[in-house]
């Protein structure tokens, strides 16, 4: 184990994407020192090395009836996002992390995602590190948070930053495009309809419906497929059924599946949202594509699908087609995708090369303190 200490990590546990990276770079890092993982669940992880510890802390975002009535109400400062006041699990959570600081001395703390904890990291004394997600960040929540970070790690590939962030932030940002995601070794066309039952003869259109939000809308699906039947189309994921629609007999809906990689690669034409996991394995696999971002706080994915319209990864639409003519055009654009241009933006190594990062800036910021004495012997 490397000198100055162990890293601490705290983990959002809504979404898939922040346990996935962590887990990943966690893995990569523990070979050079300690890790600790902070988190209100410890099943959300894929398989961790066992020298990584899990430490649960109560959930920052979700309410237990503790809470003091007269307080909910009052106003926060521009530089929190969420800190009400008179909710106990906050207070334990903070402590039990602001404990650590004290117990443990680590050399980094690195957040995905909460400005909060980020500020309180620089408060007490311990540099820290944000994870940088696409959106309108510029509000002073989001700016004390960064601006007190010692770096920023952003899990997607630098050709996919926005223009609007400012050079200050961009210097100090490390892209590590794809991190804790599979996005190699998928198999080919031929293999993956093999596996799923697919003629190697038929168009399949694939619809990716994320779970972060309500569920993807089968009504402008039942629009799409009926203007196209000759044609397959199947979604998986969660999809939201209305009842004024009628579903044509060439659209299909799976609902979840363990096997995503394999419905993506048998894909002729992908459909999907935009959340950071869809993105990357769309790219990694290279396919014409269209996009329908899903509303996010901050304008996540709006924010990142128009980067993708930018570089030319996507046929985006801000909203899901009415008719079969809007259908028709996005996909007369996303036949204009070169899928090889899709695929260079993912990383080999992106979870290795991100814990090279974070061991490097831990050494540059402690340069100097290796033979100092400790803080109990100073006391």
């Amino acid at each position: 184990m490397s000198e100055h200490g162990p890293i601490g990590y705290f983990v959002h546990h809504q979404g898939r994407g922040h346990a996935e990276r962590a887990a990943a770079i966690a893995n990569a890092l523990i070979e050079t020192r300690g890790v600790t993982l902070f988190c209100a669940r410890d099943d959300i992880f894929a398989a961790l090395d066992e020298r990584i510890v899990v430490q649960t802390i109560p959930s920052l975002f979700e309410p237990t009836g503790q809470e003091a009535p007269a307080m909910a109400a009052l106003p926060a400062p521009d530089t929190v996002h969420c800190a009400p006041l008179g909710w106990p699990s906050i207070t334990q959570a903070f402590a039990a992390i602001a404990q650590w600081f004290a117990e443990a001395q680590p050399a980094l703390f690195i957040t995905d995602v909460s400005a909060e904890l980020g500020q309180l990291a620089r408060l007490c004394s311990v540099p820290h590190v944000a994870v940088l997600q696409h959106g309108e960040r510029s509000d002073p929540g989001h700016m004390a948070a960064y601006d007190s970070a010692v770096g920023l790690l952003a899990p997607y590939s630098e050709r996919l930053e926005q223009h609007d962030r400012p050079a200050a932030m961009r210097r100090k940002t490390h892209y590590a495009s794809g991190v804790g995601i599979d996005c190699f070794g998928f198999p080919d066309r031929a293999e993956a309809r093999a596996k799923l039952g697919i003629d190697l003869q038929e168009d399949l259109v694939l619809v990716l419906a994320g779970g972060g939000g309500e569920g993807t809308p089968s009504a402008p699906l039942t629009l799409g497929a009926r203007a196209e039947p000759g044609s397959r189309w199947i979604s998986i994921g969660q999809v939201r059924s209305e009842w004024h629609e009628t579903s044509p007999g060439n659209l299909e809906h799976r609902g979840w599946v363990d096997n995503p990689r394999d419905w993506i690669a048998a894909a002729d034409r992908v459909v999907s949202s935009c959340g950071n996991t869809t993105v990357q394995m769309v790219l990694a696999a290279g396919k014409p594509w269209v996009v329908i971002p899903e509303w996010r706080y901050f304008d996540e994915q709006f924010c990142k699908a128009e980067v993708l319209d930018r570089e030319g990864l996507a046929a985006v639409s801000r909203h899901w087609p009415s008719h079969p003519a809007a259908w028709e055009r996005l996909w007369a654009a996303a036949r204009m995708i070169d899928v090889e241009n899709q695929r260079s933006i993912i990383a080999t190594n992106p979870a290795e090369e991100a814990a090279e990062w974070l061991d490097g800036l831990v050494r540059e910021l402690w340069q100097g303190t290796e033979n100092r004495p400790a803080l109990e012997i100073v006391a």
